[in-house]
């Protein structure tokens, strides 16, 4: 995949989570510390969706780490199991409808 491809989807979820994003939203800091569960703590979604962990350790989206379905309204306490513990900085996608809406980039604390 080439820089431009990559450059033209980052700017698509963008684009899209900014538009939706009135009622979507990870509430949580931008830092998680290192563990096979992330804490993410409060998702907020306006219907119900998934939310989807991905190594962002490159800057780009990379590899499925771990998925948790949320439900319409506020979700407190929200946590996926990623398996391992990342050493690196992942990245949180909010899909309701297979859709992106909202997303959120952490950098782990080890």
């Amino acid at each position: 995949m080439s820089i431009k491809s990559i450059a033209l989807i980052a700017a698509t979820i963008a684009a899209t989570s900014t538009a939706v994003s009135a009622d979507n939203y990870f509430a949580f800091g931008e830092r998680l510390d290192s563990a096979s569960v992330l804490d993410l703590g409060l998702v907020r979604s306006e219907s119900a969706g998934v939310v989807e962990i991905y190594d962002f350790s490159k800057g780009e989206i990379g590899k499925l780490l771990g998925t948790e379905m949320v439900n319409a309204g506020a979700n407190p306490d929200v946590r996926v199991n990623v398996g391992q513990r990342p050493a690196q900085d992942v990245i949180a996608l909010l899909k309701v409808d297979g859709q992106t809406v909202a997303q959120r980039d952490f950098d782990i604390v080890r």
